[in-house]
């Protein structure tokens, strides 16, 4: 049970880090700021995204919960899809700063809403 509840807040810190970074990288984008071309920049978001998608596969594991059986789960993943694709245009393919400012504030209502389907376990999200 100590296993869980320390992947489980590993998780919970790597996901307010992730946005924490997604919202900085975000503005960057939308003033056109040459902060994005940093090698930490760069790079460090991807390890912070790759272990919390480690972490949250260990607690799918842990909590033998699988995305065809739960639907919460199959709705968090399903949301976490769009969040990369929104993400993506935010930062790197939005055409111009207004597009790409739109982008980010879609992609952390998405945020958001994971976090509420995976804090009510439910695909209603903070709705249920």
């Amino acid at each position: 049970m100590l296993d869980y509840l320390l992947i489980k807040q590993l998780h919970m810190t790597l996901a307010a880090l992730s946005l924490g970074l997604f919202v900085l990288r975000a503005g960057w984008s939308v003033a056109g700021s040459p902060m994005l071309r940093r090698r930490w920049v760069r790079v460090t978001p991807h390890i912070v995204d790759t272990l919390l998608l480690t972490f949250g596969v260990t607690l799918m594991i842990l909590l033998r919960a699988w995305p065809h059986q739960t639907p919460w789960l199959a709705a968090k993943l399903l949301a976490l899809l769009v969040y990369i694709g929104l993400g993506t245009m935010a930062i790197k393919r939005g055409t111009t700063p207004a597009r790409r400012a739109g982008y980010a504030l879609a992609a952390v209502v998405v945020f958001l809403y994971m976090v509420g389907v995976a804090v009510r376990h439910h695909p209603g999200s903070w709705l249920t």
